[in-house]
């Protein structure tokens, strides 16, 4: 049964449970808008519980892994939940497929939020490369490197002894990823002009960088096309078929057609 079709077998009537898949800024913003709206409303946040101290925007809040799409179709059907919504970060690329089957199995419609990516301009020295070994193998002729991907993948850059890396994220590794440089903790939004500084003073070539879109991490692209520095842009992987939206805004007129 498609998408579409289930959408025309939810009731209208009656309080509906929905599921949020979060960990993103878009998920949380969703939360405290629904927490305003007067629809019949019963919202679960689910983290995966890879940050340390998630902030919560519900009372209702679910931590940890589901057990593959299996796992998380079971946890669906236990407790009877109407509706999902995938706003998993924009390479969670298990999570959505996973989510996808999940809801097919348990015959529930699903939603993926997932914020708009970063658009080149003119002026940006952009190197686009499908994945993180691909991010790696570009920086042969790369000295002092920006690594702005987050703490997960940072095993691809070991290889590189004679480079210097500059490896930003919120919290700190798992395990040591031995590369030669400094680790820099720190949570966006930032400057333009605080990321000026930054590429300026510690004389960075190469900016290693998923495309996760919005404003929080924009800046450092808008500094490096500022300073003529490269960028090694990580597409995303694809998303499963189905409704997909950019913003909380086209969500909430999703969700319209369930609840009242």
């Amino acid at each position: 049964m498609g998408e579409n079709a289930l959408a025309g077998s939810i009731s209208v009537s009656g309080i509906k449970r929905v599921l949020i898949l979060g960990g993103t800024t878009e998920a949380s913003l969703l939360v405290r808008r629904l927490a305003d709206d007067h629809r019949n409303l019963d919202v679960i946040l689910s983290f995966a519980g890879r940050t340390v101290a998630p902030q919560y925007a519900s009372k209702q809040v679910r931590i940890g892994g589901f057990g593959g799409a299996e796992g998380l179709a079971s946890y669906l059907r236990h407790e009877l939940i109407d509706i999902m919504i995938d706003a998993t970060h924009p390479f969670a690329a298990r999570m959505r497929w996973n989510a996808a089957a999940a809801c097919s199995d348990a015959g529930i419609p699903r939603l993926r939020l997932e914020r708009g990516p970063w658009q080149q301009h003119a002026g940006d020295i952009w190197h686009i490369v499908p994945d993180i070994d691909q991010a790696s193998a570009a920086l042969a002729w790369s000295q002092r490197i920006f690594l702005t991907i987050g703490r997960q993948e940072l095993a691809a850059f070991e290889g590189y002894a004679n480079k210097w890396f500059l490896v930003r994220a919120i919290e700190p590794p798992d395990l040591d990823p031995s590369l030669p440089g400094e680790l820099l903790l720190a949570r966006g939004p930032f400057s333009i002009e605080g990321e000026l500084d930054l590429l300026t003073t510690r004389r960075i070539d190469t900016i290693v960088s998923k495309n996760s879109g919005g404003n929080a991490t924009e800046a450092k692209l808008i500094a490096a096309r500022h300073l003529g520095i490269k960028v090694v842009m990580v597409e995303r992987p694809p998303n499963p078929p189905g409704p997909l939206v950019r913003s909380v805004a086209a969500t909430l007129d999703w969700l319209g057609q369930f609840v009242s």
